[in-house]
């Protein structure tokens, strides 16, 4: 049969023997969909001798701690080629073993999946959304075949896929299981919004209840972003298949989250495509489009390849999302979606403050806090932790130093972040083989490549061991005034205890949550799961009347607090602390001047860049 062209091509791109092996063939069906479960199939064909060892994954790409996926299995059978059913072994709790085959096996299981996000499966009625490892089952030895998938679905709902479509077998195609599992699909009802740019096909495949009209305008919006994206690196990534889809469910029932894909992006969220929602909403595409280049591309070598069976540490996810989430919001702005002020507020403001107020930011550096994403990254545990005094996520982090970055290297270095960026891409990203970077990167490379763009290595070497592999908090204030933004106390001279507390109404006593270090309450001795009873001798019935009780004192009072510990009923003296919440303003705010510098610096950093 005569081969297309993109057939030769992927051909060429599958390792050595890839073509003469049986593709593994998964139908998966939603028979009992409105339980919120799916019954799927899988082909495994052509097997050598000897046991077949099926697992599901017990982690997922862009996700680093353990999810275990085998527990929403169940009904489990396989048959050989002949229907002839086969000894399912368990030998441990994350897959089966399948003897006595006749070099197939056909594995039928049932899942379960009612949580709509980027890790897991969400099945109902009315729709699907499928992150591939929480739903297809894979065998040990069969990495590097090809996949298809044939999804069985209800009438009236469309597959939404960066897997490849092949309409003259119904099917989707993947070149391997790291493919495969990369792939995250939505079915339902989709509408579908798509355009060309720089050649390719960008498609935005969504399942919401608003109006056509609502979804217009959210898609100009993203066509925005992609434009301001690719001028940050100069050009798109060349998609596999020519195509990039946002898969994006905005349904009521689903959990926001964001999930970074190689050609594809999963967006969930149940707020609508209107109002503030929307612009949430379009956070998140910005940063998982940005994701495109920055680790689908631009990957760390210790993350690559991904491994399913166990937990991934990366020492650069300060890199790979952290950077990220600082483009996430760049972007908006220089989109047009929020003004100066707006970017202050919902961007500058938080990684600043995080920053600077977190205790663990003061203690660990961003190398640090990247490895501890597989504890962190929607990991489950029931027992208390002290992250509140040891740990900032990577995503602040290394936002924050992204920030400090690109005004150190505006400022001493005639040059952008931008320009790392691009640097950063066209060594470690752009060239690509079997669907994965040739050449992933290591610190080393990151510190090397700001050597080259900035013309400074010693400037590049101190960075990286002051703020990078150290824990030295950038100096925000002096960085960001020559763009005429102000870093100051947002409730400057009010009192704050600097606590959280959880209220009880039954007894007017508030409970206490995980103390900070240097707060009135833990210089004090407090700590969590303390019941505060009174404070200055009144009652706390609710959070505004301990807020009307500090408003009549000022930072540097002390007030009798008492309450009750594990070793029994306690008073002690806390002195109130000024509310550390900071915020960064621009400077029109509050009425200082702005010169023309400020002005140029802060439109050659924010203006938008996309021709």
């Amino acid at each position: 049969m005569r081969k297309s062209a993109a057939t030769l091509l992927l051909a060429l791109a599958l390792p050595f023997g890839a073509l003469a092996q049986a593709p593994v063939q998964y139908t998966v069906a939603f028979p009992n969909a409105v339980h919120h479960e799916a019954r799927v199939t899988v082909v495994f064909a052509e097997l050598p001798a000897g046991p077949l060892q099926v697992r599901m994954a017990r982690s997922s790409p862009g996700r680093y701690a353990l999810h275990e996926f085998a527990k929403n299995v169940y009904d489990v059978q396989a048959t050989d080629s002949k229907g002839k059913t086969l000894a399912v072994g368990r030998p441990d709790p994350y897959g089966w073993d399948v003897s006595g085959h006749d070099g197939t096996v056909r594995f039928t299981y049932t899942l379960f999946g009612d949580r709509t996000d980027g890790t897991y499966a969400g099945i109902d009625a009315g729709h699907a959304h499928l992150n591939m490892p929480a739903t297809l089952a894979f065998a040990r030895g069969l990495e590097q075949r090809p996949a298809e998938v044939k999804f069985d679905t209800p009438t009236g709902w469309q597959v939404a896929t960066q897997l490849r479509p092949d309409a003259a077998k119904g099917t989707y195609y993947a070149p391997h299981l790291q493919y495969l599992m990369d792939s995250p699909t939505s079915l339902g009802p989709q509408k579908v919004r798509s355009w060309q740019q720089q050649g390719q096909t960008i498609e935005m495949s969504v399942l919401h209840e608003g109006t056509d009209a609502e979804l217009d305008t959210y898609v100009d919006w993203t066509k925005k972003i992609v434009q301001e994206a690719g001028a940050v690196f100069g050009e798109l990534p060349a998609y596999d298949f020519g195509r990039y889809t946002f898969v994006a469910n905005y349904l009521p029932q689903t959990s926001g989250d964001g999930m970074e894909h190689r050609n594809s992006t999963s967006l969930t969220s149940n707020r609508p495509l209107r109002g503030p929602g929307a612009i949430d909403n379009l956070g998140t595409v910005s940063h998982e489009f940005f994701h495109a280049w920055n680790v689908e591309r631009i990957r760390p070598r210790d993350l690559e390849p991904f491994d399913f069976e166990r937990a991934n540490m990366s020492n650069s996810l300060w890199f790979a999302e952290g950077f990220t989430q600082y483009y996430g919001e760049l972007l908006l702005r220089r989109a047009g979606i929020y003004n100066d002020a707006d970017y202050c507020q919902e961007a500058l403001g938080g990684l600043v403050g995080a920053m600077l107020n977190s205790p663990g930011a003061a203690r660990y550096s961003p190398v640090q806090m990247s490895q501890q994403a597989p504890f962190v990254d929607a990991a489950a545990a029931i027992d208390p932790n002290n992250r509140g005094n040891t740990y900032l996520s990577y995503y602040y982090i290394g936002g924050a130093n992204a920030l400090a970055l690109d005004m150190m290297l505006r400022q001493q270095h005639k040059t952008t972040l931008d320009a790392y960026m691009r640097a950063v891409w066209q060594q470690h990203g752009k060239t690509q083989q079997n669907y994965a970077p040739a050449k992933p990167y290591t610190l080393a490379d990151l510190q090397r490549i700001l050597g080259e763009v900035s013309k400074d290595t010693a400037f590049a070497g101190q960075f990286f061991r002051q703020h990078i592999l150290g824990h030295e908090l950038p100096k925000f204030e002096e960085l960001l005034a020559p763009a005429g933004l102000l870093v100051r106390r947002a409730r400057a001279g009010q009192a704050s205890l600097v606590g959280r507390l959880t209220f009880n109404p039954a007894d007017s006593t508030a409970t206490l949550g995980s103390t900070l270090i240097g707060s009135p309450l833990y210089q004090a001795g407090l700590d969590r799961e303390d019941v505060l009873q009174k404070i200055d001798g009144q009652r706390l019935s609710s959070a505004k009347a301990v807020q009307d009780l500090l408003a009549t004192h000022k930072p540097g009072d002390a007030l009798p607090v008492e309450y009750r510990t594990r070793g029994g009923l306690r008073t002690a003296q806390v002195t109130l602390a000024e509310d550390p919440t900071l915020e960064v303003v621009p400077y029109e705010t509050v009425k200082r001047p702005v010169t023309k510098a400020m002005k140029k610096f802060r439109a050659d950093w924010l203006g938008g860049k996309a021709k």
